[in-house]
Formats: C-alpha cells, structure tokens, sequence
C-alpha cells in the first residue's frame, strides 16, 4: 500500500508538471508526432510489415539448415535465429526483438534461444547510423559507416558473451520442413501487425521525447548523455563534432534508449519472453560500443 500510494503522489506530481508547462508540453508533442510522421514511420512500417511477412512465410525455417553453422556455435541459438539477427541489423529498433517474439510463437527457436536473441538482436538500423549521426552530426559518411561498424561488431560480441547454456540442448535441431501459410492471410496479417506496432512505437517515441525536454537544457556532454539514455533521437541536436562526441554517440547507439527499451516491451507483449535479457543486452552492448568507438577514435576522427 504504501508504495502504491508513493507511485500515485509521483503520478500525481508529473500531472501538475505537466499542466504547469502545458503549452511547452503541446509544442513537445508536436514535435514528437512530427518526427514520427517524418522519421520513425516511414523508416518503420514497412520493415515491420516485411518482418512479419518472412517470418510467417518460413524464413526462420529457410535460413535455419543454411546458417546453423554460425548461429549455434557463436551464440548457441538455432539457425532460425538468423532471422531476427538480419532484420534486426537492417531494420533498425525493435524489429528484431519483434522478430525474435514472432520465431519463438512459431515455435522456431525455443523460448531460451529468443531470450538470447533479445540480448543482441535489437539494433539500430545502418540509415540512422550513417545518415543521421555520421552525415548529421560529423559530417562524413565515413564516420557514420564506423559507427555502424562498431554497431554490428558490439552487437555480435554482445550475443557471444550471452550465450550461455544450451537451455538443454547439446546439439542443433535437426531441420524441420517449411509450414505452409496462405500468402494473402499472411499478408494481411502482417500490414494489420505493423500498424498496431508501429502505433505503439510512436506513442513510446511521443511520451519520452516530451519527458527528455527538461534534460535538453543541460550542457555539455553530460546533458547529451543524459538525453540520449531516455531518448536517442531527443540527443542528436546535443550531440558534438569530434572523439568524445563520436564515444558518446556509438555508446548511445548501442543503449537505444529508455523509450526503445519500451518500445521492445510493446512489441513483446502476449509472447511470454522476459524484457531482462533486453535491458542486460543492451547495456552491455553500449558499454562494448564504448570501448571500440574508443578504441577507434583516434583513426576515425584524426
């Protein structure tokens, strides 16, 4: 009771915050829904959509005979989990947590392999990376393409510092045939799916760009940091040109956020796999990104 009761006065305390800065609250909103109309749902949709169509047409089962030989031995997931690695690199945050949940609903990888896949599958898209960050904030593509670089390379380290137990298995599934499913209810299954993912994805994206305004009046690093850790998109504009900037934009890359932290959650919600794996990943994954983008600076920025 009493935590509850200390929840509702926070509640209540944000609520008067709110009402307080009510037109500057209006101008975050609309500036979030702007870079959702402009950004996130065109980047988005259709990824989803195509995810979701791969995913019920077989993919996972195409890829798993094809790719077990990577996916078992680096990371002790089934080669079907290819799938959610190769979307998820292409499609950007949270389609291959979304992927992941759709593999293991099919009954593709076990419950075990998707929570492993969570830890380093969910990645930024390479648009983001390059164009955005390198182009946007460095202006080189060629920065971006490091960024991108030491993006991937974090990611796979990542997913083999999880690997972990087998989750009972000592050995690959042998390979099952490719279900089929009718290409039209596929289809329409999928467009319906990435509309309601891509629904939940902006109102992630909405309510955390307006929670990140108070920090964007913070200077320095520091205050693009702490922007960043909520809202990736919200630290773009705080972001700097040189080696500190470009540390702190590969780690921030490698986070995705609080709001993508959420996002996954929306996406995983009804599929019984655990957002702990996710969070875990991803902070490892910023702290690895970190290191190499250190590691590199001094070649890529000199």
């Amino acid at each position: 009771m009493k935590r509850k009761t200390v929840l509702c006065l926070l509640a209540a305390l944000g609520l008067a915050a709110l009402l307080a800065d009510a037109e500057g609250v209006r101008r975050g909103v609309a500036e979030a829904l702007a870079l959702c109309g402009g950004t996130v749902i065109p980047s988005q949709f259709l990824f989803l959509a195509a995810s979701s169509l791969l995913v019920s047409l077989g993919v996972g089962e195409v890829l798993a005979p094809r790719l077990e030989f990577l996916m078992w031995p680096l990371f002790r997931v089934d080669g079907a989990g290819a799938a959610a690695l190769i979307l998820g690199l292409v499609g950007g945050y949270p389609i291959g947590a979304r992927t992941a949940a759709e593999l293991y609903r099919k009954g593709s990888v076990t419950k075990g392999e998707a929570e492993r896949l969570l830890t380093f599958c969910n990645t930024a898209n390479p648009a983001f990376l390059i164009s955005v960050l390198g182009a946007g904030v460095f202006g080189s593509v060629r920065v971006g393409v490091w960024l991108w670089l030491v993006h991937v390379l974090s990611a796979l380290l990542t997913g083999i510092l999880f690997r972990g137990g087998s989750g009972g298995r000592t050995e690959p599934r042998r390979p099952v045939p490719v279900r089929t499913v009718p290409l039209v209810q596929a289809f329409v299954d999928a467009v319906r799916g990435a509309l309601d993912s891509v629904l939940r994805i902006c109102a992630f994206v909405t309510v955390f760009y307006v929670l990140a305004r108070p920090l964007r009046g913070l200077s320095g690093l520091g205050g693009a940091a702490a922007v960043g850790a909520l809202e990736l998109f919200s630290a773009v504009p705080l972001l700097t040109d040189g080696p500190s900037g470009y540390v702190l934009a590969a780690a921030l890359a490698g986070w995705g956020g609080v709001s993508v932290l959420f996002q996954t959650l929306a996406v995983l919600a009804d599929s019984g796999l655990s957002a702990r794996a996710c969070v875990l990943g991803k902070a490892v994954q910023a702290g690895i990104s970190a290191a190499l983008a250190l590691a590199t600076a001094g070649y890529v920025m000199g």
